[in-house]
């Protein structure tokens, strides 16, 4: 059954931010309700696609049974026309690469029953690595738009090159001089003007966090710079995607990039990994592999990837909510995100980011739920029912462990039927009782059967009265930091429920020694939220620090003061790679806290949700929480210290900027 208290907005991440979304107002003309689904000529065949790639690749597309998937547009990118405008201002293509021309290409696509994208750019030329140069749409929109639609168009990518006046048009600027806004919305209104309706994806890499402004002039925008061709370009674009996945919603989409499934470029493992999470995260799913050409045809593994109906359904659903990050563990090398679904169902991805193939394990509360009526593990080809508290599988190197789960029970609930009972029927015996934090500080309350006699209740060796008339108890409890601590109740109740205790929190206003160039900053008004500062330039060459002495809450607040503690760590990283993306970028920033000299790295993603170019705090002072376990605490006084010790020589030096702590005691 499903439990009335598992509510989508509330379930527990152990990975969140401080702030409201602040969304704009949204673009409504009724088209993108799911992300679009495709093919485009980039990612394999760059800035050079002809009449013969398109036909065949279009083709291709229905004769695999890929468009009855839903993969229905099929765009031309860059390197389709030539560097001049017709006499009448118009731009045409070029006949060298389209002999037949463009409105002949759109009608063979049509003709597939196929959606045809095009391609334009918001500067005065368009992206291209190669010749001829080609003209943009800046100060056309409004007569290329027409064109789009006189040619039947059904999708426009719409790109950011050569776009910046004030630096005189470089092909690429990441740091702009003004917002490429403005080119977006001279190019929305004029396509949303047509009478023909047209998906408009905004292609401006990122810049200016268009997740603010975006929603209200296209259907999707990209959120970073160009997907590569190496492994480490999916969690560079995960890492980026973290903070922005609320903005997401039905109509309007975060754009993660074109698919390199099928370009021989990852394994089978990898490209599962890769679906698998622009699916759940309501990307687009724009094939970028060529399915077949000349030397061509995309291998059977490839294309039972792209298949997977599950996977897309996932992507597809009427839901419409995008999965976020639940939990990251850096040392031991994976991470959690999950979403909802409809029919009240659960889309979860556990993420194997070692060079190994291992057994993980996926703890059930790290997405708030304690049991999953059904389970499906896709692509471990496995069905399972009543799963309690976590779910084990083999996930393969740089794999995915991908889960669709329903009739949920929220995270601290507990049934009879979870229970071992013995022989007498005297004692119930749960041995999957989850901790989130070694402590003594959780509440159990017992519901007994209205019929109890026996008013005696015993719990672990511990006896409790059973108020008169009353059929249920609340005793505290200690639990240590596993899915599998063990908990006896003589007699057997009906139902359990467990609440975790709270945290307290540690200000960086309380870590008053700093070593090196490590600064106290105080943020702007609403910012570096709950504290409202931050410690900046921990790490660093020289390995700067911050430190303080926590000290652990009195005994006779029963808290267990050893073993390991979960830890919220609020932080600030708006350290975002565009220029880098194609060599060392990463998104994250490390940050290392030892606790009495047990010393625990975190890799934190991106936390910022406002522009890096031109809000007051540049996404340099939007609050991330993450959560970790951390050893080393003892009773009474603990130096804890955070900087980035290790780190002196990395590529990436600098900590993440640091706000406080809070610790569930």
């Amino acid at each position: 059954m499903y439990a009335e208290n598992v509510k989508w907005g509330l379930l527990l991440d152990f990975f969140s931010f401080l702030g409201s979304d602040a969304l704009s107002p949204r673009l409504d003309n009724g088209l993108a309700l799911t992300p679009p689904m495709g093919w485009n000529s980039y990612n394999h065949y760059s800035c050079s696609p002809n009449e013969s790639i398109i036909h065949s690749n279009a083709q291709a597309l229905v004769d695999f049974g890929l468009d009855t998937l839903g993969y229905h547009y099929v765009t031309i990118d860059c390197g389709w026309t030539l560097p001049n405008r017709t006499a009448n201002g118009t731009l045409t293509w070029n006949p060298e690469r389209f002999p037949n021309g463009y409105p002949a290409i759109g009608e063979f696509i049509h003709s597939l029953g196929l959606g045809f994208g095009v391609y334009s750019d918001g500067g005065v030329q368009m992206c291209m690595t190669g010749d001829p140069v080609q003209t943009g749409s800046l100060g056309y929109e409004q007569i290329d738009a027409a064109t789009f639609t006189s040619w039947g168009a059904d999708l426009l990518k719409y790109d950011n090159c050569f776009s910046d006046a004030a630096l005189d048009y470089p092909d690429v600027s990441y740091t702009p001089s003004t917002s490429p806004q403005p080119h977006y919305i001279s190019m929305s209104a004029a396509v949303t003007s047509q009478p023909r309706p047209m998906i408009f994806q905004i292609c401006d890499w990122g810049v200016d966090f268009p997740s603010l402004w975006a929603p209200d002039l296209g259907n999707t925008w990209r959120i970073t710079n160009d997907i590569t061709e190496v492994w480490s370009t999916i969690p560079r674009i995960l890492n980026q995607a973290v903070p922005q996945t609320s903005f997401a919603g039905p109509g309007h989409w975060l754009d993660l990039d074109m698919l390199q499934v099928g370009n021989d470029i990852f394994t089978v493992e990898e490209e599962k990994t890769h679906f698998t999470t622009w699916a759940i995260l309501k990307s687009p799913l724009t094939i970028g592999g060529a399915l077949k050409d000349s030397y061509t045809v995309m291998s059977e593994a490839s294309l039972a990837v792209l298949s997977n109906e599950d996977v897309i359904a996932y992507n597809q659903d009427s839901f419409g909510v995008a999965a976020s990050l639940k939990r990251k563990w850096t040392e031991e090398g994976y991470e959690v995100w999950a979403g909802p679904l409809s029919g009240e169902r659960m889309v979860i991805a556990l993420i194997n980011w070692m060079d190994v193939e291992r057994n993980l394990t996926l703890d059930f509360p790290v997405v708030g739920i304690q049991k999953a009526g059904t389970l499906k593990d896709v692509w471990g080809n496995v069905t399972q029912e009543d799963v309690l508290t976590s779910y084990e599988s083999t996930i393969g190197a740089h794999g995915v462990m991908l889960l669709e789960v329903g009739d949920l029970i929220a995270e601290g609930i507990y049934d009879i039927s979870d229970a071992e009972i013995s022989e007498d029927g005297t004692t119930a015996t749960f041995s999957q009782i989850y901790g989130l934090t070694t402590s003594s500080n959780y509440t159990a309350q017992f519901s007994f059967s209205t019929n109890t006699t026996n008013t005696n209740i015993v719990v672990n060796s511990i006896s409790y009265k059973l108020a008169s008339n009353s059929t249920t108890l609340t005793i505290p409890l200690s639990l240590n930091a596993s899915s599998q601590n063990l908990l006896s109740i003589n007699p057997p109740p009906k139902t359990l429920q467990i609440t975790a205790p709270g945290s307290n929190l540690y200000p960086s206003t309380l870590f008053t020694t700093l070593t090196g160039n490590a600064t106290e900053t105080s943020c702007l008004t609403d910012l570096c939220q709950p504290v409202g500062s931050k410690i900046s330039f921990l790490g660093g060459p020289t390995s700067n620090t911050a430190s303080a002495i926590i000290t652990t809450p009195p005994a006779g607040n029963g808290t267990a003061a050893t073993g390991q503690k979960y830890v919220e760590v609020y932080f600030c990283n708006n350290d975002i790679a565009l220029a880098t993306s194609w060599t060392t970028g990463t998104n994250t920033r490390n940050l290392t806290i030892g606790v009495n000299g047990v010393v625990t790295r975190i890799e934190v993603p991106l936390a910022g949700r406002s522009s890096e170019l031109f809000s007051l705090g540049k996404g340099w002072m939007d609050t991330g929480i993450f959560g970790v376990l951390l050893d080393g605490w003892k009773e009474g006084e603990n130096e804890v210290v955070v900087g980035n010790v290790g780190g002196e020589t990395d590529v990436q030096s600098w900590a993440a900027d640091f706000v406080g702590l809070g610790v569930v005691w």
